[in-house]
């Protein structure tokens, strides 16, 4: 079957690129090629920008209500998609059908709580400030943003669309190059909705459009998610042109595990952490802490779990782990545990080369498991794929010591039945989010999410509330009038 050709989307209708480079979209289960992306020209990407800039007073001066009744729209002709959706993300992403549909329930609630736009842009007001004086400010929006996303949530990132929408702000969004089909099928689902011409473009492309993005002198703002490397350069690139940046970058989360643990019950939680979506999300648990007392027990069990997945393509139901995104991932990933076991980590689990007879041609590795100490780079740097790290220690104080020496600052999860060293942990560890029994502790779609030194440049996060103040500004007005009221 012959590839389909990918076209962006700008001011409404689908253009077809004049790329000369275009990028295989390739089904990871399979290793067979489903679209070929444009690595748009930028002037194509400059069309976009000037029809968002084009369409932002029309969209601006729309009724907070009516944006909001689009985005309804929209959440229910996703809700009604859920299982067409889900087969794309499996397709373009490798996920098992579970962790599809997941991800599609959260995109879900990133829609609804945009849709609450009316009362999330109420502003305020003081009466009597001075004598006759009133001063108030108002949530204004401020022209086109960018979201460039990532591509091991085609569908949640993207869709950091709506908050920008439902402020009153045009966007363009560029999703992932290895994963767009998603996006594409969300953008005409909008455009089915009523969404005015150019405020929703999507610009297909790499490096070079998401550079032009956040320089782009027509553009106020980018919303980004990826690599701590790149997160930095575009935060750089986009303030030093006086832009708003809100960009997200990597994360080597940990996972600490007391004698307190109720291991029967958090087994299960623990082990998803880990190797949930093949362990491409940055909340996915990757070193392991132990304590000393419960540290061989642990290990055993935790061999015995993995080697319970089943590795596979997502719409086999019995699957629940699928590949790796890319043959280059894969080959990295290889690289890197040879690289571990030269620097002296321990295999504890060798997930190298599983047999997947019905899928030979799949990106699979199994779920691996090393020894390894701060200090090898296999423990300290993000891999963003199913290895993971084991390492004894003494106590609480021990681990999150290492937790804080840790250049990353996402996230970090205690398993305890202890308040006291929930609480401890909680105050001490430097990430911004805490797990407690839970290994995945992403924050619902209306508190904000965001992590700190290299997981996050920017000043506010990405979701709820902190989305509404990103993608406004609050405009402070002081009145007072000289006519008095006749009686």
């Amino acid at each position: 079957m012959k590839a389909r050709k990918l076209c962006n989307l700008i001011n409404g209708v689908w253009v077809e690129s004049k790329a000369t480079d275009w990028s295989e979209v390739r089904n990871p289960s399979l290793d067979e090629v489903i679209a070929l992306c444009p690595m748009s020209k930028m002037e194509e990407v400059d069309a976009a920008v000037a029809a968002a800039q084009e369409a932002f007073w029309g969209w601006r001066t729309t009724p907070s209500t009516k944006r909001a009744d689009l985005l309804f729209r929209l959440r229910h002709k996703l809700d009604q998609s859920r299982e067409e959706l889900t087969r794309i993300i499996i397709d373009e992403n490798g996920k098992n059908y579970p962790d599809a549909q997941g991800e599609i329930a959260r995109a879900l609630e990133y829609v609804e709580h945009a849709c609450a736009a009316p009362e999330l842009l109420k502003g305020s007001i003081s009466e009597d400030v001075g004598t006759g004086v009133d001063t108030c400010y108002i949530h204004e929006p401020l022209g086109p943003f960018a979201i460039v996303a990532p591509f091991n949530f085609p569908a949640m990132i993207p869709l950091y669309f709506s908050w920008a929408v439902a402020c009153g702000n045009p966007v363009i969004v560029k999703p992932s190059e290895i994963c767009p089909l998603t996006m594409i099928r969300i953008a005409e689902m909008a455009q089915e909705c009523g969404f005015p011409r150019g405020v929703l473009n999507v610009v297909l492309g790499g490096a070079d459009a998401v550079q032009r993005l956040a320089t782009h002198p027509d553009m106020v703002g980018i919303s980004f998610v990826g690599s701590s490397r790149v997160a930095e350069e575009v935060f750089k690139a986009a303030s030093l042109q006086g832009k708003r940046a809100q960009c997200q970058g990597g994360a080597k989360n940990h996972l600490v595990v007391t004698d307190s643990a109720r291991l029967d019950e958090c087994m299960p939680n623990l082990v998803n952490s880990c190797f949930g979506a093949s362990s491409q999300r940055c909340f996915a648990g990757s070193n392991l802490l132990m304590v000393a007392s419960i540290y061989e027990q642990l290990k055993e069990r935790l061999v015995a779990a993995t080697k319970e997945f089943v590795l596979g393509y997502g719409v086999d139901k019995e699957v629940n782990m699928g590949p790796v995104i890319s043959r280059a991932s894969l080959d990295r990933f290889h690289a890197e545990i040879d690289d571990a076991l030269k620097e002296g980590a321990k295999m504890v689990l060798d997930g190298r080369n599983p047999k997947v007879p019905k899928y030979p041609k799949g990106y699979f590795l199994g779920p691996t498991l090393l020894e390894a100490e701060p200090g090898m780079k296999v423990f300290d740097q993000e891999l963003f794929g199913p290895v993971r790290c084991l390492k004894k220690v003494r106590d609480l104080s021990e681990a999150i010591s290492i937790i804080n020496r840790s250049s990353y600052g996402h996230t970090a999860v205690i398993y305890t039945e202890n308040g006291s060293l929930a609480r401890e942990f909680a105050r001490r560890v430097n990430t911004g989010q805490v797990g407690v029994n839970v290994g995945t502790p992403a924050p619902i779609a209306f508190y904000p999410v965001g992590g700190r030194k290299l997981s996050f440049f920017g000043s506010l996060r990405g979701r709820a509330n902190d989305a509404v103040s990103f993608y406004t500004d609050k405009k402070v007005i002081v009145s007072t009038w000289h006519t008095p009221l006749e009686r």
